[in-house]
């Protein structure tokens, strides 16, 4: 069963019922118009607080999309690529080309106009949806696509090089297109967070998008009443299978443009949220916001908010402990995954192994693990090696990139390059990246280790461990400590607070600054390691 089937049925079941709600909490003075009211006036999307759509208007206007690419050639198996900040039109123009039989290719809307470039090219993409947000980086780029890349612009003022999209697709029929979807076709491409080079075109088929809707309504216990709070970028495979478990169960999803604790929360107030996913900044930023009286729990609807769950990032035990501080009633999970295996799951937390806060957990839904040595051996349980997955959830291949399959796909088995270990109860835990671990003096340290100590400080908002040179170690564990706002911080309360780790492990540089992640949360460490590991190098010239 494809993945726009259940759009179809969420239609004919439940069609008059919401089925996205798009918020943006920046707009001054709030105004709410249904996607009805929007279609009549064609507005500037900015102007409004709040719009909605049901889920017989959500189909439709999939249905137009496809009819639109298919009236200017797109046939089945072509790519076409989705460019644009989180929106109402997002995800209709996604099962739109999904429709048609062509190719999803989501991109960060954080890319340059080089990478945009790469990624159009590298996919292979014959349309480009893009926002007015990327004017400039397109405009940069057009020269050097092809003639006949389709270019539609969704928003007002539309260039004179794109066509318009509202106006080309209101044209367009609404009636589904006869166009034969089948599991084993493709599907999407996305893209890895290139936080080790450029990025890889992940390809998946519709099999292992209904596999992560299924998995994310069994995980999460989902239900028709539910209403899921989607934050992070739709163009992220996590952001996208969470909401997928709306999709599976026909319940309403809340798009919201900003992170801010004060819009979190009066997003889960006023639209009834009752469940929220969130990145580990957004949750220490809500936590600080709590701590300090600028919100209060008070002035919100909270009953019925059940479970707040994280991915995409090592969580520190010592944030759980603090949430629930204030939640004690919360549902909690983590979940684990990568674009490869369809985005977060393949392994989880599991909403009734709280006191395993800090594993990743056990095997998802679907899904089997091994933990294997450098010669693709079991190791023993306890012992540190490579996270291995495999399930229906798997990537076909490294688009266009055989060498770099080769390298991860083995036997059926995904090769995740996660360093972990498994406790005597056969949870997870995730020790780090393989590219991360720092081995100083012939010992090998983990740096998610170090960062999960470093944070239960009080005084650290954020932390990231990194290894640089040394001319006697090799390498030497690095801690890059961004405190918390308006505090201050030493070098000597950092190294008395680990006087509890092991001497090997203890950060034998700290570094006071901010810590950049990307728009999933994930920290950038190439950009700290050449930052501060050429600054190092020139420290160990200056010692002779």
């Amino acid at each position: 069963m494809p993945i726009t089937d259940l759009l179809e049925r969420n239609s004919k079941l439940w069609g008059s019922e919401v089925a996205l709600v798009e918020i943006d909490p920046e707009i001054k003075e709030p105004k709410r118009v249904t996607w009805k009211e929007y279609e009549l006036v064609q507005p500037t999307q900015t102007e409004f607080y709040r719009r909605e759509i049901t889920w017989s208007v959500f189909d439709e206007k999939a249905n137009r999309v496809a009819n639109l690419l298919i009236s200017r050639g797109i046939k089945k198996g072509q790519k076409c690529a989705v460019l644009l900040m989180n929106c109402l039109e997002w995800l209709p123009i996604y099962f739109g080309i999904l429709k048609a039989g062509a190719i999803a290719v989501p991109l960060n809307f954080r890319y340059t106009a080089d990478e945009i470039e790469y990624c159009v090219k590298k996919a292979d993409a014959d349309v480009l949806f893009y926002g007015p947000e990327f004017i400039g980086r397109v405009e940069d780029i057009i020269d050097h696509l092809d003639k006949d890349h389709l270019l539609f612009f969704v928003g007002d003022s539309c260039p004179n090089y794109a066509d318009d999209y509202y106006k080309q697709v209101s044209n367009c029929s609404s009636v589904a297109p006869k166009i034969l979807i089948e599991d084993k076709d493709k599907a999407a491409i996305y893209y890895s967070s290139g936080t080790t080079g450029l990025p890889k075109a992940i390809l998946h088929n519709h099999r292992a998008l209904m596999q992560s809707a299924q998995m994310e309504a069994m995980h999460h216990e989902t239900t028709k009443n539910d209403v899921f709070l989607c934050i992070p970028p739709l163009y992220h495979t996590g952001a996208k299978m969470h909401w997928f478990g709306s999709l599976y169960t026909g319940s309403r999803a809340v798009l919201l443009k900003g992170n801010t604790p004060k819009a979190i929360m009066d997003a889960v107030s006023n639209e009834g949220c009752t469940i929220v996913w969130l990145l580990v900044p957004w949750a220490q930023d809500l936590l600080i916001a709590l701590d300090n009286g600028e919100i209060k729990l008070k002035d919100y609807r909270t009953s019925q908010w059940r479970l707040m769950h994280i991915g995409a990032q090592p969580v520190p035990p010592s944030l759980i402990r603090h949430w629930l501080e204030y939640f004690p009633n919360h549902q909690y999970d983590t979940n684990y995954g990568l674009s490869e295996s369809t985005g977060p799951g393949c392994v989880h937390l599991g909403m009734e192994n709280i006191n395993k806060v800090g594993a990743i957990g056990v095997p998802g839904y679907g899904w089997k693990t091994k933990i294997v040595d450098e010669n693709g051996k079991q190791v023993e349980q306890g012992q540190v090696g490579e996270l291995c997955v495999k399930g229906p959830g798997v990537m076909l291949e490294y688009y266009k990139d055989p060498e770099a399959t080769k390298e991860v796909l083995k036997g059926g088995w995904l090769y995740t390059g996660d360093m972990a270990q498994q406790d005597e109860d056969g949870f997870i835990f995730l020790v780090d990246r393989k590219k991360d671990v720092i081995i100083s003096g012939g010992e090998n340290l983990y740096p998610v280790q170090i960062e999960a100590f470093l944070s239960a400080m009080p005084k650290v908002h954020d932390v990231a461990v990194i290894g640089l040179p040394d001319q006697r170690l090799g390498e030497i564990a690095t801690a890059i400590i961004q405190v918390k706002e308006g505090m201050t911080c030493t070098e000597d309360e950092i190294n008395q607070f680990c006087i509890d780790l092991p001497r090997y492990k203890r950060p034998k540089k700290i570094i006071f600054a901010d810590v950049p992640r990307n728009a999933t949360g994930k920290i950038e460490k190439p950009k700290l390691r050449e930052r501060y590991g050429s600054e190092r190098l020139v420290e160990m010239q200056n010692k002779g």
